[in-house]
């Protein structure tokens, strides 16, 4: 794995008290972003990046993170249903590598299998149209992978906390 690229157990341990991070759904043509409040206990859908060229895309990226003073990137990993890598996960791990040329932030990866097929689902569901869902289903995936990721943050906190307390 790049240097950048961490595990969530090592991201807690070395999250400040308060810090975002910064959720990502990367497509082929959209990249969904959405960003944590400072305690990371919810994922706000924030925008969709139209895909250009990576240059470009970096420094939209870049202009983000700076304006939402961003401690990490949680990037949604793409597996294949039976937990394989494919092309798309390929492609992640590129983006991931050039990307983390220009910024020094560490990312972490999360499973993202059927979050863009939930959040279709519940956007259905509140009866949106196809025009409004091709608009938030992106950055609408990104907080539900950056949703996931945080909440997983808060059990290991909490079970180092009661590790760390003993029984009793």
């Amino acid at each position: 794995m790049p240097p950048h690229i961490i595990t969530l157990e090592e991201l807690l341990a070395r999250l400040p008290r308060q810090a975002r991070l910064l959720g990502l759904d990367l497509g082929t043509k959209t990249i969904g972003l959405a960003v944590s409040d400072v305690e990371r206990s919810i994922a706000s859908p924030l925008e969709t990046i139209a895909r250009s060229r990576f240059t470009e895309d970096a420094v939209r990226l870049a202009t983000v993170i700076e304006k939402q003073q961003i401690f990490a990137l949680v990037m949604g990993m793409p597996l294949n249903m039976d937990g394989s890598s494919g092309p798309r996960v390929q492609a992640t791990h590129a983006f991931m590598r050039n990307f983390a040329k220009t910024c020094p932030l560490p990312f972490v990866t999360w499973d993202e299998r059927l979050s863009t097929a939930a959040v279709t689902r519940t956007l259905i569901e509140q009866d949106a149209s196809r025009a409004k869902r091709a608009t938030l289903v992106d950055k609408m995936a990104a907080a539900y992978i950056l949703q996931g990721a945080l909440d997983r943050l808060a059990t290991m906190a909490r079970q180092q906390a009661n590790a760390a307390t003993g029984p009793g």
